[in-house]
């Protein structure tokens, strides 16, 4: 027998668990209601959706359905500041959404502790490349916690690009096939580290057909076979400032061209005056503008400095972080400035077309999501990108870029695959 053979005979049946949906919600666009369809049918399922392809509207009309389905609530775990945007977009949709004793209830992630998992017939995981860490504490209590619940459903627009370690995560999470078993059938590990896994070259098909089956992957309604009218973007304008640093006291004639992941905090605090100073001549006017900064100092530093600026830190309480986010999509201040960990998930920001990134670092991820805040479906102009680095940090731009190529390469055959 051939390998590719015996692989295909191991490979593991999909079986659909779930039901026939009826009455979908009229809200829904027709590439929406294919994805509701599917995810319903199979019972467990993934939607890898673009930003503004609607992930909330989806999610809470599959959670609706099996909350009739089930006659129990279904549950919607999301980052802090989602929760309330959810809920207001349930009242839009007619669907109940609620923190307790709702039909749907939605709470944080840091929750799932004070949870009652046993009430619930159905779990939607909202942004859910939280499960993106291979070995993280979080990850594996969601997937322990929700083994015996039966439906399933994880919504993100950005698994891992850089590795496939993440759609492991959410097989597990959904029941397809275990981490370990996938890796096992489809990988193989060149450097004995879990960072250096990669795709078997003759089962690379096989795999990626093998997640077709229980996930779906677009960046337009156009992957789905469906009109794009209303969902093609203005341009996006991505703009380098390359700035010039100080001479480093290295006894070099010229200072390095490249950081690594170790030295980058300390070049960025070394370069702290040059970037800070084309930030906030960037951020002048009276347009609304988002700066996503790493370091506290940084945002304490911008928010002094420029004007109708205010920042959300991790620090604050929570309550405080959701008014001030909340508080930037309707207009109460000109200014927002804070980190992509803080916002970088589910906020839109379509008001904005003006982003300021003065101390990016090697996270594809959090740049791509940061981004996706603005520059979403919804968006009415070009969006302004200032991606400011200095003569010592060319690498961390190239290396985003590289990141960014392989995930459009996987999103690709995701939905070449798809049936």
């Amino acid at each position: 027998m051939e390998y590719l053979d015996f692989l295909n005979s191991k490979s593991v049946t999909h079986d659909k668990k779930g039901f026939e949906p009826k009455d979908l919600n009229s809200n829904l666009f027709d590439f929406q209601r294919k994805v509701v369809q599917d995810s319903i049918l199979n019972g467990r399922y993934a939607s890898f959706l673009d930003c503004g392809m609607g992930k909330t509207i989806t999610q809470l009309e599959i959670a609706e359905q099996y909350r009739k389905h089930t006659n129990k609530p279904s549950l919607i775990l999301a980052p802090l500041v989602v929760t309330q945007q959810t809920i207001y977009e349930g009242e839009r949709f007619g669907i109940d959404v609620g923190y307790k004793n709702s039909n749907i209830e939605i709470t944080n992630y840091e929750q799932i502790g004070n949870l009652d998992i046993s009430k619930y017939g159905c779990v939607c995981l909202d942004e859910s490349s939280i499960l993106k860490s291979f070995q993280g504490k979080l990850k594996k209590n969601i997937i322990d916690s929700f083994l015996k619940t039966p439906y399933r459903f994880a919504f993100t627009a950005t698994p891992s690009p850089n590795d496939l370690m993440e759609i492991g995560n959410h097989s597990e999470f959904l029941g397809q096939m275990k981490f370990k078993n996938m890796l096992s059938m489809y990988f193989i590990n060149d450097m004995q580290t879990v960072q250096k896994w990669r795709l078997k070259g003759h089962a690379e098909n096989t795999f990626w057909k093998w997640v077709s089956q229980w996930s779906v992957c677009a960046t337009n309604p156009s992957d789905l076979g469906f009109n794009e009218d209303g969902y093609i973007l203005p341009k996006l304008n991505l703009v380098e400032h390359a700035l010039k640093s100080n001479k480093l006291d290295n006894g070099l004639l010229f200072n390095h061209l490249s950081v690594s992941s170790t030295n980058h905090n300390q070049e960025l605090r070394r370069t702290f005056d040059v970037r800070m100073e084309k930030s906030i001549e960037l951020s002048e006017g009276n347009d609304p503008a988002i700066v996503w900064v790493k370091h506290n100092e940084e945002s304490s530093y911008l928010a002094k400095n420029i004007q109708g600026a205010k920042e959300v830190t991790g620090s604050m309480k929570p309550q405080q972080k959701k008014d001030l986010l909340l508080g930037f999509a309707k207009g109460d201040f000109r200014v927002l400035i804070t980190k992509p960990k803080i916002a970088q998930y589910g906020l839109n920001y379509q008001h904005c077309n003006l982003q300021i990134f003065p101390s990016l670092d090697f996270s594809f991820e959090s740049t791509y999501q940061a981004i996706r805040r603005s520059y979403r479906f919804g968006q009415k102009k070009q969006v302004d990108i200032h991606l400011i680095k200095t003569d010592t940090m060319q690498n961390v731009i190239e290396s985003i870029n590289r990141k960014q190529e392989q995930f459009k390469e996987m999103q690709l055959k995701l939905s070449r695959y798809a049936s």
